[in-house]
C-alpha cells in the first residue's frame, strides 16, 4: 500500500534476493521513462524503497505520480 508521506507516495518492495529487486527496478525504470517521471528511490540486496512526486509542480503528490504508483505495483512479481 502506497501512504503519503512529506509530500511523496511512499512504498516499500521486498523480494527473494537482489537480482529479483533489480528486475524489478528494471521494469519500473521503463515505466517511469515511457512517462517521463522518475522516482526516487534506493535498493539495498532484496529491498526497494520508493518516492513519488511531482517535482515541476512544487514537489507535491499529483495525478502523474498516483499513475505511476498503479503502474509500479502492476509490475510486482507475484
Amino acid at each position: 500500500m502506497w501512504i503519503e508521506v512529506n509530500n511523496a507516495l511512499y512504498k516499500k518492495f521486498e523480494f527473494n534476493n537482489f537480482s529479483e529487486a533489480f528486475a524489478f527496478m528494471t521494469r519500473v525504470a521503463i515505466e517511469a521513462e515511457k512517462m517521463n517521471h522518475h522516482p526516487l528511490w534506493t535498493n539495498v540486496y532484496n529491498k526497494v524503497e520508493i518516492w513519488l512526486s511531482t517535482h515541476d509542480a512544487g514537489n507535491i503528490v499529483t495525478d502523474k505520480d498516483r499513475k505511476l504508483a498503479e503502474r509500479i505495483d502492476g509490475l510486482t512479481i507475484s
